[in-house]
């Protein structure tokens, strides 16, 4: 059957009973076995290469938590000054807009079965942007068996204030990494363009340049987070995820409001196929500790550099530094690239 066969009803509602169907997997940590839940329940974000995947993968193994591959169109087509009606309504356009998305294919959700979305739109039934999603998202679990549904895009580290103005009771989950072994792995990465590598200063130097666009990303993050309501926000270090996996994995699951569960840490197990957008390499590796290490693969020289451009960050997150004290003209060259890149507006979308 269609997975929109049933959506007339949940419109009409605008309410999902986790207590019916496969929602009833919910355990009494719950406060109610009748409880409402919107999804997105929850975001994954971090600076690119922070091991978000890793993360994603690993709550996907979760029995009563699904995790969509990346988006990348959530806040942006929401943004657009054609997407919404006076009103606050979804206009058709977007509908179509969203189809033609090459990332919305990934939900496995048909353009006719989209379509059909639009035709109850125009039928009479108001779409919030909002709705919208949660509907999607909604019908995404259902066809994966869970009642909660996730994102996991690194990029919206930098849109979380939208998105909880959309879903005001949406978690986020912000993976932080020690940023030498974030910069290492952009160099590696063969996805570095647009972003990082597009900015006019990786060529000539990616260590900066990468210094400073994870400083960019995790402070916006962190920023954002702390303007929350207490309890929808939590900051997740990568090293210690794959030092201690397991009680990591409880921590997160108990600020969730899930039982932790062991699949969690078998996710790699039984996979026919790697998941959407993972390097073919790293598709069945389990937790691996020691994939980057800066004290080994960085020279000394691009220590320097990066610390100069990121070493108060480096600081505030207790991680240490290999330069304590950068030369005079390493500070100044790191000061140069903050300047060049700082009034690009690339940095923020």
């Amino acid at each position: 059957m269609p997975i929109f066969d049933h959506l007339d009803g949940v419109l009409k509602s605008g309410v999902r009973q986790v207590s019916e169907g496969p929602w009833s997997v919910i355990s009494d940590n719950w406060p109610s076995a009748t409880l409402c839940m919107t999804n997105p329940y929850l975001f994954i974000v971090g600076c690119p290469r922070s091991g978000t995947t890793l993360l994603q993968r690993i709550v996907n193994a979760h029995p009563q938590i699904a995790i969509t591959p990346e988006s990348h169109w959530i806040p942006h087509l929401y943004e657009k000054p054609w997407a919404l009606s006076p009103e606050g309504l979804i206009e058709h356009k977007l509908v179509r807009e969203l189809g033609a998305h090459p990332k919305f294919a990934r939900l496995g959700i048909s353009r006719q079965e989209l379509k059909r979305l639009e035709k109850l739109a125009r039928n009479g039934q108001p779409l919030t942007y909002s709705r919208l999603v949660t509907t999607l998202l909604d019908l995404y679990g259902k066809a994966h068996g869970k009642p909660l549904v996730g994102d996991k895009t690194p990029d919206y580290v930098r849109r979380i204030s939208t998105l909880h103005g959309l879903w005001p009771e949406a978690r986020f989950v912000h993976v932080i990494r020690d940023g030498r072994d974030v910069c290492l792995s952009m160099r590696d990465w063969p996805k570095v363009h647009p972003k990082p590598g597009d900015f006019t200063t990786w060529k000539d130097d990616p260590v900066s340049t990468a210094a400073w666009w994870w400083g960019i990303n995790v402070r916006l993050g962190r920023d954002a987070g702390r303007s929350l309501t207490p309890g929808l926000y939590y900051e997740l270090r990568y090293e210690t995820l794959v030092a201690r996996p397991q009680e990591q994995c409880e921590l997160l699951c108990a600020f969730l409001g899930v039982p932790f569960n062991e699949a969690m840490l078998r996710f790699h197990e039984g996979q026919t196929r790697p998941d959407p957008g993972l390097e073919q390499k790293r598709a069945g590796l389990p937790v691996t500790p020691g994939l980057r290490d800066w004290q080994s693969q960085m020279a000394a020289e691009e220590l320097e550099q990066f610390e100069a451009a990121g070493g108060e960050l480096l600081d505030e997150l207790n991680y240490p530094r290999a330069v304590p004290d950068p030369r005079t003209e390493a500070l100044e060259h790191a000061a140069g690239v903050r300047r060049l890149l700082a009034h690009d507006p690339r940095a923020r979308d």
